[in-house]
Order: structure tokens, then C-alpha cells, then sequence
């Protein structure tokens, strides 16, 4: 059993707070959102995660997790502290990292007894230094009062829990034996592939990951694009590509394009690393324009069924999160085209079994429904924007009635189209007709 602290109880703070308490260690998680924080200590998580409330409150009954506001309580209980703030993009591209700097500062105050400061949150290169910097300042020691490492995360919201206990590997940046070894004894409960390395490329597998993940996205968004022009279903074409080995079947899902927290951000970090390098990044700069010009097309898709101006015209919108299975709307697509036919026009109908709380703090003028029916009526399209699994289970007449025009645009591929069709409707997919 080890004492851990984490900073930061958003998605990977909570996550990773849960899961290490889950397997026996001793878990004090702070964040200076008080309210939040009482949530949590009365079993309630902020965050929608399938099977988090479950760990949350069996873990609090069993004492092995804990929930407070206090800076020095966290780092003097703790032995290794995860930072795990968000840090989202400024409006250049540039990483913020001023709640990694503030955490950092206050890090700084009560360290002693060499901890283990071990970075989740994703960071550009250089940032070590300027936290070896902030507690320099205090007087701490690196090798005294505090080691560093860089152990980054590769959790998917919505199968973050999943995630957290059946890693596909886990990576750490230390250069030290006794950081290293206090790592891997903390993580060895989870059987994965463990790849040890030095900070700076713990870093940069970070980042690479991430862009990879958006170049499939984008890649397969392209050919979905031409597959339209020729009147092919792509998954079709998907389907004869996945047997090569070298290709596979994972993360080919023609859509929208990738949103949230973390793929634009992480791909836009590290075009600005590169920069800064004096490299010019070309290629990374074609999946991000390729994933703006995807929201652009699906707004395209809209105006050709409609009108360039959407004035009068009213569309439903199902899904408003960044994916299925959270309440994350940060950085949604669904949210950016919402703004997009707003601004042509449109009145916008909306519903999402988790998100619209969320929603509503970032976007106006909308109507908030409680289902999928209630958001169609008298609608001249629908428009789908998250695949929920809810949504495969439509009735197509009920819904059909309840409309003004019978339209689908299906930016995430969920329904049939067979079956839209034989019930009247006109369907309109991403790569399929």
C-alpha cells in the first residue's frame, strides 16, 4: 500500500485516484473547486464515467479514499503526488499551463522527504524546467525534497474506468532507478507492458499518440468524402481494408471529426513544439485542416437538403457531447456546427441524455429537449452529432409523424439506412448513402 496524492479530480485525476485506491493504496485527491470536492465526499462524481459511482462509493466506505481542499494535507500524506490538471489550448495553439504552474507553486510550499511529483497532465518539452524552477525558488532540492517523472495518460473518456485496469501499456519518463521502481510497484497490479524511458519522450509518446489517432480520423473522414462522389458505402472499403495487418479495423469511424479535450489540443501542442524547434509541421497541419473543413462538409451536408440560408428552417440536434458515454461538451464538435447553422439561420432543437447541463453553460439560444422525439417535432431535419446508443432505437414512424420534412443527416453513421429508407425517410450518412 502506497500514500498517493492527486491534483485534480477532473477525468484523469478521478480516474486515476479510483483506480489506484481500488487496488488497496491509500488516496487523498484535492482540487480547490469546494463544491465539487463536497460532491465527491457525499459519493456523488461530477463526471459520467460507466461503473465510477460504484468505485467511488466503495472506496470511500472502505477508507481508502479521501477528498479535501488542502494543499498541505495532500503533500504531506502523500509519498508520490499525480498532477493531473487540465491544461487546454490557448487561442494560438499553445498549451496553457497555468494550472500546472499554480499547482506547481503550491506543490512547491510543503514539499520534503523526497516526493515523487509525477506529471499526468500533457505537457510540452520544457515545462520540467520550469517547475524544477518554482520550487527551486522554495528552496527545494531535486534528489532531496522531490524527484520528477512524467507518466502520461491514454484513457478514452467514456471507457476511461475500462481503461484505467486494462491499460495497453504504461509509460514512464524517469531517469532515476528509485522513481522508476516506486512507478512500477505502484502500477504493478495492471498487467501491461510497461515501457520505461526518459521524460522528454515519455512527452513526445504523449503527443504522438494523440496525432496519430487524429490522422485516422481525418484519413478516414477524406475517403469517406470521395467514397460520396462515387456513390460507395465506405465501410464497405473499410471492411476489405482492416485484414492488413498493417491497417486494422481501429479507429476507422467516418463522422464529424474528432473533438474534445484532447486530440486538437494535443495535436495543436505539439505543431507548436515543432515550430518552436524550427520545424515547420506541415502534415500535422493537414490533419487539423482536414478536421475543420469535416465540420464545414457536414454543414454543407444540411444546406443541401435545406437552403444556404437557414432562416425558418428548424433542426434537431441529437448529441451534444464530444462522444457517447460522457458529459464532456468541451471542445464538441456537435457544439461548434450548432454555432455554425445559428449563425446561417437556423432554429436549433436539441437533446442529449447526458450533456445538456453541460451545454447550456457554453451555448444559448437553443432549445433543450428531454428526448429525441420532443426535439423533432416540427423540425425540417434531423441532424445526428453523437453516437449514443439510444438513438439506434428510434421509431421511425413516431419520428416520421412528428416531422415537418422527413430528413436524416447521420453525422455518425449510428442508424440503418435501409431502414430510414423503407420508412420515407431521406437519409443522408458520412461515407454512405
Amino acid at each position: 500500500m502506497r500514500n498517493v496524492g492527486i491534483i485534480g479530480t477532473g477525468y484523469i485525476g478521478l480516474v486515476t485516484a479510483l483506480g489506484l485506491a481500488e487496488v488497496g493504496n491509500r488516496v487523498i485527491c484535492l482540487d480547490i473547486d469546494e463544491e465539487k470536492i463536497n460532491l465527491l465526499k457525499k459519493g456523488i462524481s461530477p463526471i459520467h464515467e460507466e461503473g465510477i459511482e460504484e468505485l467511488l462509493n466503495r472506496n470511500i466506505k472502505e477508507k481508502r479514499i479521501f477528498f479535501t481542499t488542502d494543499f498541505q494535507e495532500t503533500i504531506e500524506k502523500s509519498e508520490i503526488i499525480f498532477i493531473c490538471v487540465n491544461t487546454p489550448s490557448k487561442e494560438d495553439g499553445e498549451v496553457d499551463l497555468s494550472q500546472v504552474i499554480s499547482s506547481a507553486k503550491s506543490i512547491s510550499k510543503f514539499l520534503k522527504n523526497r516526493k515523487i511529483i509525477a506529471i499526468k497532465s500533457t505537457i510540452p518539452i520544457g515545462t520540467l524546467s520550469k517547475i524544477r524552477e518554482i520550487f527551486s525558488k522554495e528552496g527545494k532540492k531535486e534528489g532531496d525534497e522531490y524527484e520528477l517523472a512524467i507518466v502520461p495518460e491514454f484513457l478514452r473518456e467514456g471507457k476511461a474506468v475500462y481503461d484505467f485496469f486494462n491499460p495497453s501499456r504504461i509509460v514512464i519518463g524517469a531517469e532515476k532507478d528509485y522513481v522508476i521502481n516506486s512507478l512500477k510497484d505502484l502500477f504493478s497490479p495492471f498487467q501491461a507492458p510497461m515501457v520505461i524511458t526518459t521524460p522528454i519522450t515519455a512527452i513526445l509518446i504523449k503527443y504522438a499518440s494523440n496525432a496519430f489517432l487524429a490522422m485516422r480520423v481525418s484519413f478516414i473522414n477524406e475517403i469517406a468524402n470521395i467514397c460520396e462522389r462515387f456513390s460507395v458505402d465506405v465501410f464497405e472499403v473499410i471492411e476489405g481494408m482492416k485484414y492488413d495487418k498493417r491497417i486494422g479495423g481501429e479507429h476507422l469511424s467516418p463522422g464529424i471529426g474528432f473533438g474534445g479535450p484532447c486530440l486538437s489540443k494535443d495535436l495543436m501542442g505539439l505543431i507548436k513544439m515543432a515550430e518552436k524547434s524550427g520545424y515547420e509541421p506541415d502534415f500535422l497541419r493537414a490533419i487539423l485542416e482536414k478536421n475543420e473543413h469535416q465540420v464545414r462538409h457536414i454543414v454543407y451536408k444540411v444546406k443541401e437538403q435545406l437552403s444556404d440560408l437557414l432562416y425558418d428552417y428548424t433542426i434537431s440536434i441529437w448529441g451534444l457531447t464530444f462522444k457517447p458515454n460522457t458529459n464532456d461538451v468541451r471542445n464538441s464538435l456537435a457544439i461548434k456546427i450548432i454555432n455554425l447553422l445559428k449563425n446561417d439561420g437556423a432554429n436549433i432543437k436539441a437533446y442529449d441524455p447526458y450533456g445538456m447541463e453541460e451545454a447550456k453553460k457554453i451555448i444559448k439560444d437553443v432549445e433543450y429537449c428531454n428526448d429525441i422525439y420532443e426535439a423533432s417535432k416540427d423540425s425540417d431535419l434531423v441532424l445526428i452529432l453523437t453516437a449514443w446508443n439510444e438513438f439506434k432505437k428510434v421509431d421511425f414512424l413516431k419520428l416520421k409523424r412528428l416531422m415537418k420534412k422527413p430528413i436524416i443527416i447521420d453525422g455518425v453513421n449510428i442508424l440503418d439506412p435501409k431502414e430510414a429508407k423503407n420508412h420515407g425517410f431521406i437519409y443522408k450518412g458520412v461515407g454512405r448513402e
